[in-house]
């Protein structure tokens, strides 16, 4: 035992399993881990090696004479007919009998139908959905007289921890402090918390999120290997785990036919592995998923039926995060029935699963670990206890989240509050640091949002406010790391940022590096994907520099210089051809030795002749600026007609000034008087 080993057994002694007790069975059980833990629980909970190696033959010898493998079926069968009664660990489902009246179970593994009493259906409502692991004695009866199955059901116990104290927790948590609860839950679901950095630690810890918080909509995509499922299908019996991702409308909300609930109502989370293979049969799925998801209830005939159960939907990247946020979006594994921004913008909160490593041996902990049932009651009861005002004593949130985007902090600020200090007792500075990683979970949708929905979804500076004296604090995401491509202070003589979009239709930003050397006039481009079009915006900026130079300025010399223009594509959104205006006034300044102003970007482009060519959806194209980090911008004045199209936060953010021409846009842009 560790120091954190010994006081949770002093605490919750009764209450805890040595995970390394589950992981020597799991491997040759392939059984749920709350499965596993309720046995162990049972036969295994003593601090004495002997007395847990004990326990652990007593749940071997269980697993082996008990546990359906579905292989070993017609043993089993055999068995029950020889031995006359049985027990056996299987999952159970039931269905009503309409013609008959009675409620018709099947053992799955076993693959044989048995009639269960009306009791087990209404104490145990799950058995009508997908079946739950139980613990099930039979007997058999032949009756050549009668047709029906001679298998008997004389007692049917699910595997769960019948009832709690919850105070027992709310109780013993003041004595640990915040890393050790968070250490000590992070066992509880197998993981070993000394092997992850602190902010991995939360990634995993938001996992619990949806099994403590109603209706909250969570989105995980990273890697293989990173455990995304593991919570959802191995942690707690009141969650279940949609494989592929195939499923129909009946199932998930509500059988008209048969009038009976579907998933949602009867379990605290449905979460779907795999995205990419979602597909719901019914026409209508997504749109009623959507009112779902938004609402917490759903229209079926003539009923809205509310239900609580929070949605998950996990899986994979297969490309690096920056290439993919070049090219397309986070949200790009789903199917494309499901790319909508209506759809993504119910999403609570998205997990960076890149972030988090792939598993491996040590990752899995043996320490001390509430018996996962056990866990997963707790959090259930905690489901009943709302802590979404839990900030408003201290922050407000700040005006760039509309009621979507609070919505979605609060249940994150909520879950994770409950999960790290269940008593509430909690400090300023403690709801401060769960704020920030709400608001960068939910930023990260609103993130996706811009680049699927243009600007209806602009507003994505998110912040919180201090009360106590109104200090404004932004939170970034991570991953984005706009805010660092035009850089604060002055540049080289030469550089300049300018914006364009690209032949994916995203608009992105462009560094244009100019070097002027001795030599006969000659003109040089480089850089990475520079095709036809962009090269030929240059050449308009070329030849506009020879025949005009020296009306901008007498001091340019062209013919004794040679001139080296590089493209860099910042943020990988495809060929433009729009940038002759940014070459241009990279080449003067080259020539003139004088830099762009500070946190500058220029826009807009013109024809051979002179002509000055407006910014194509100017709001879009401003809110890269923003993102890139420029405060000043110098627009074509063709555009200022469609200013009224930018909202007007966005627009007083910069610095605005506008050129008539192109010689006048070298003039602003290198504060030539």
């Amino acid at each position: 035992m560790d120091e954190l080993d010994k006081k949770v057994y002093e605490f919750f002694s009764g209450r805890v399993v040595k995970k390394g007790a589950t992981k020597k069975i799991k491997n040759s059980a392939n059984v749920p881990t709350y499965v596993l833990e309720y046995l162990l629980g049972t036969y295994c909970t003593s601090d004495v090696d002997d007395e847990i190696e004990k326990g652990l033959v007593q749940v071997k010898r269980i697993l082996q004479e008990n546990y359906v493998r579905a292989d070993e079926a017609e043993l089993i069968k055999s068995k029950i007919r020889e031995l006359q009664t049985y027990t056996v660990i299987d999952v159970v489902s039931a269905r009503l009998d309409e013609k008959r009246d009675i409620y018709i179970g099947r053992l799955h593994h076993l693959n044989i139908k048995i009639h269960i009493s009306d009791k087990y259906i209404r104490e145990f409502e799950k058995l009508l959905s997908d079946g739950i692991w139980s613990i099930v004695s039979l007997h058999y009866f032949y009756d050549e007289d009668n047709r029906e199955t001679p298998f008997k059901l004389d007692e049917l116990t699910p595997i769960q921890i019948p009832n709690i104290d919850i105070n027992e927790v709310l109780e013993r948590r003041k004595y640990f402090s915040k890393d050790e609860w968070i250490d000590f839950l992070l066992r509880s679901t197998g993981m070993e918390p000394t092997q992850f950095e602190y902010r991995v630690k939360w990634h995993l810890l938001a996992r619990l999120i949806p099994l403590i918080e109603n209706n909250v909509n969570l989105c995980e995509l990273g890697p293989r290997g990173t455990g995304k499922s593991h919570i959802y299908k191995e942690i707690s019996p009141n969650s279940i785990l949609i494989s592929g991702g195939q499923t129909t409308v009946a199932n998930l909300f509500y059988n008209l036919s048969r009038r009976a609930p579907g998933l949602v109502s009867m379990w605290d989370c449905v979460a779907f592995d795999e995205v990419a293979g979602i597909n719901l049969k019914d026409k209508d799925g997504i749109q009623i998923m959507k009112d779902y998801m938004a609402s917490g209830s759903f229209a079926r005939g003539k009923e809205m039926i509310p239900a609580n159960a929070s949605m998950v939907f996990i899986g994979n990247i297969n490309q690096s995060v920056d290439s993919l946020l070049k090219t397309s979006h986070l949200f790009e594994p789903f199917p494309k029935a499901m790319v909508d921004s209506a759809f993504f913008d119910r999403i609570h909160i998205y997990i960076p699963g890149w972030e988090i490593p792939k598993m491996r041996p040590e990752y899995f902990t043996d320490n001390y670990g509430f018996i996962t049932d056990y866990l997963a009651e707790v959090l259930r009861e905690l489901r009943k206890v709302p802590q979404t005002d839990s900030f408003d004593k201290y922050f407000k949130l700040g005006r760039d989240l509309n009621h979507r985007d609070t919505i979605a902090v609060r249940k994150v600020v909520s879950g994770l509050i409950k999960l790290i200090y269940p008593d509430g007792n909690v400090t300023e500075g403690q709801i401060e640091e769960i704020l920030k990683y709400a608001l960068e979970s939910r930023r990260r949708v609103k993130e996706q949002l811009k680049k699927i929905g243009g600007m209806e979804f602009y507003d994505t500076r998110f912040s919180y406010i201090r009360l106590s004296n109104m200090d404004e604090q932004y939170v970034s995401v991570k991953e984005q790391g706009g805010g660092k491509i035009i850089p604060e202070g002055q540049m080289k003589p030469g550089h300049v940022f300018t914006v364009g979009q690209g032949t994916n239709g995203m608009f992105g930003i462009f560094k244009l590096e100019t070097q002027v050397t001795n030599g006969n006039g000659k003109f040089s481009v480089t850089g990475l994907n520079i095709g036809k079009e962009s090269k030929e915006s240059i050449k308009i900026a070329e030849s506009f520099f020879r025949g005009n130079s020296k009306s901008i300025s007498p001091s340019i010399m062209i013919d004794s210089k040679d001139y080296f223009l590089h493209v860099t594509n910042c943020q990988g959104v495809g060929l433009i051809s729009s940038i002759s205006t940014g070459a241009l006034v990279a080449y003067c300044g080259a020539s003139l030795n004088r830099p762009v102003l500070s946190q500058f970007s220029i826009l807009g482009s013109f024809t051979i002749g002179g002509t000055i060519q407006k910014v194509e959806n100017l709001a879009s194209a401003l809110q890269v600026c923003l993102d890139a980090g420029a405060k000043k911008v110098l627009l074509p004045i063709t555009s200022a007609v469609d200013i009224p199209s930018v909202p007007a936060d966005l627009f007083a953010k910069f610095q605005t000034s506008f050129y008539s021409s192109p010689e006048d846009a070298v003039i602003k842009a290198l504060g030539i008087e």
